[in-house]
């Protein structure tokens, strides 16, 4: 059996999407998952994104799909879901890969900026094994520091959540949300572009207005770079899954 992947998350507000299905497809494919939180209590994913309360007219356009809700009910009866390590405890050793979910409610914040996260995201890559980050947590991996102080995702192609979709989203609800899809003042986009060794590593994608589906992946859209891979927000999460999990299976 090849060791657990490893799913960081912060002790609220991470996006049910971007958990519970790699989380699925992860397990369907036979690999076992293991989760982390800051202080090895379970994690709680952001209310608003598994309800849709507070979107007003664009719930259905915003909120986690019928699809990702049914992954999410699941995931919460998950043992190791509801008994995860602690993020000290991390180790690279003990992994085959890691994924790192996204989220955009305050509560990411604890993993975005978290040491200890950013510690076992350049120990994955130190070691050339699988990672995957989507949407915010694209953010995590590009704070992620090598020995000469840059980036691990210097000199690497990525995709993360684009400003269009960003600002997007935050104009059709600010009125009766306020920043709530403003999670820094400055946009995941620009972070992760700043980082990067050449601003045209950094891949938009184009303007869907679709997510993709287990019977349209094709609407899905990733960058790949070695054994590293990115996706940009809950639509492209079952072609990012697939992809994964090819990563994976190319590497054991």
């Amino acid at each position: 059996m090849p060791a657990p992947i490893l799913v960081p998350l912060p002790r609220a507000d991470f996006d049910p999407s971007e958990a519970a299905i790699p989380w699925r497809e992860l397990g369907e494919a036979g690999f076992d998952v293991r989760f982390a939180t800051p202080d090895g209590s379970p994690a709680s994913a952001d209310p608003i994104m598994v309800t849709g309360k507070g979107l007003g007219p664009v719930k259905n356009l915003l909120r986690a799909d019928r699809n990702a809700r049914d992954a999410f009910a699941r995931l919460i009866d998950d043992p190791f879901f509801n008994q995860p390590m602690t993020y000290g405890d991390m180790r690279e050793t003990d992994f085959s890969g890691l994924h790192i979910p996204g989220g955009h409610a305050p509560g990411m914040k604890e993993l975005l900026e978290a040491p200890e996260i950013h510690r076992v995201i350049t120990d994955f890559f130190a070691a050339d094994k699988p990672v995957a980050a989507v949407c915010h947590g694209v953010v995590a991996v590009c704070r992620s520091r090598k020995d000469d102080g840059s980036s691990v995702l210097r000199g690497r192609r990525t995709t993360a959540l684009p400003e269009f979709m960003e600002l997007a989203a935050w104009r059709l609800t600010r009125l009766w949300m306020g920043d709530y899809y403003r999670t820094y003042p400055v946009t995941v986009q620009a972070e992760v572009t700043a980082s990067l060794g050449d601003p045209s590593d950094f891949l938009t994608g184009p303007r869907s207005l679709f997510r993709d589906s287990p019977d349209h992946i094709g609407r899905g859209f990733i960058v790949r770079d070695g054994n590293y891979l990115s996706a940009r927000w809950p639509g492209d999460i079952h072609c990012y899954s697939n992809e994964f999990i090819e990563i994976l299976n190319q590497t054991l």
